[in-house]
């Protein structure tokens, strides 16, 4: 791979960005001119992961992406943001350290669990599922794994923390399903309730997606090879990076991203959230992104063919033609969207 860091006239070129995202499957960059241009792109599938090193191959792949981008480019590198799944969550000592393992953007915490958050929280708000922030959150203050100076943290929140050393923030993508209200720009005020106020320490400050939240720390600058001046930002959950990608702008424009699970997201005026169904919605400029995650996908097909078998057996598919199959595909019992159960065997 190689790239170059001159203009069209041979000008230097010193804006350059860098946006990581790390999905289900496996982490990607990729590096911008100013002017929307490519300049490097590099990824790492990741294998079977055991919970508890999660985050040391998080970390070590953030670093090794970083590293593989061409240094001509790292070396212009103006801003960094990174993206991760939704609801993937970390919970962190005062050094950043994980005190336990994370809990996965599926993991569907105990019906008791949920049953106290949905005695709390407004009927069909997104906390109210069993893979919510705020379940995993209440969970483990219950479990007695909290204190006071701990931090909670979703993946792209303690990623970026890696490269600008600032605890305690995150964005209001991220931060939806831990009960973040976006409209009113700040937590609501049933986190007042005695059984949530004891996890009001550990909640962290929330901003808009993009907003700058520091530099590069001066010895991940150095070991990188980036400009210490390289601003680190807010970042977003991964389906909502792919929603931005794809160049969807106006209101009714719907994108489905095909992964390891799939995602819908229409772009709305509206806001509508129903948990019952697993809908939900995140705010977007002055506009709503309305839509939801299904836990089948692409993970549960690798389950059962090849690479090559999928090719070949979906340029054998007929869209126009109903299929006669009554199929749902899941890696285990589990269900999020379009129907919000968490028992849901598979089909």
């Amino acid at each position: 791979m190689s790239c170059g860091v001159l203009g069209h006239h041979g000008e230097a070129v010193e804006s350059m960005y860098l946006g990581i995202d790390f999905g289900t499957s496996g982490a990607r960059a990729i590096a911008l001119h100013r002017d929307r241009t490519i300049l490097a792109e590099v990824s790492r599938t990741f294998e079977a992961i055991a919970p508890a090193q999660r985050p040391t191959v998080w970390q070590l792949t953030l670093f090794e992406l970083i590293q593989q981008i061409p240094a001509d480019v790292r070396s212009h590198l103006r801003r960094i943001a990174v993206n991760g799944t939704s609801a993937t969550v970390l919970l962190c000592n005062r050094q950043g350290q994980p005190i336990c393992p994370p809990l996965m953007y599926n993991h569907a915490c105990d019906q008791a669990i949920v049953g106290q958050v949905r005695a709390i929280a407004p009927s069909g708000h997104p906390v109210t599922s069993a893979s919510a922030s705020l379940a995993k959150l209440l969970q483990w203050h219950q479990q007695g794994l909290t204190q006071p100076d701990y931090y909670f943290l979703h993946q792209a929140d303690w990623l970026a923390w890696l490269l600008h050393g600032k605890l305690g923030w995150s964005d209001y993508h991220n931060s939806l399903k831990l009960g973040y209200d976006p409209a009113l720009g700040r937590y609501p005020n049933w986190f007042e309730h005695p059984r949530l106020q004891p996890l009001q320490p550990l909640l962290p400050q929330v901003v808009a997606p993009g907003t700058v939240l520091g530099t590069v720390a001066g010895a991940i600058a150095q070991s990188l090879a980036i400009p210490s001046n390289c601003q680190i930002c807010a970042g977003t959950t991964d389906s909502i990076a792919a929603f931005l990608a794809s160049g969807a702008s106006q209101p009714g424009d719907a994108v489905t991203s095909l992964g390891s699970t799939l995602v819908i997201k229409l772009l709305s005026p509206t806001r509508v959230d129903n948990a019952d169904y697993g809908i939900y919605s995140h705010r977007l400029g002055n506009l709503w992104l309305a839509g939801g995650a299904s836990n089948t996908g692409g993970a549960v097909l690798k389950q059962y063919f090849t690479a090559a078998e999928l090719v070949e057996l979906s340029d054998r598919i007929d869209p126009q033609q109903p299929s006669p199959l009554d199929y749902y595909p899941l890696l285990k019992p589990g269900e999020r969207f379009p129907l919000n159960d968490p028992h849901l065997t598979p089909q």
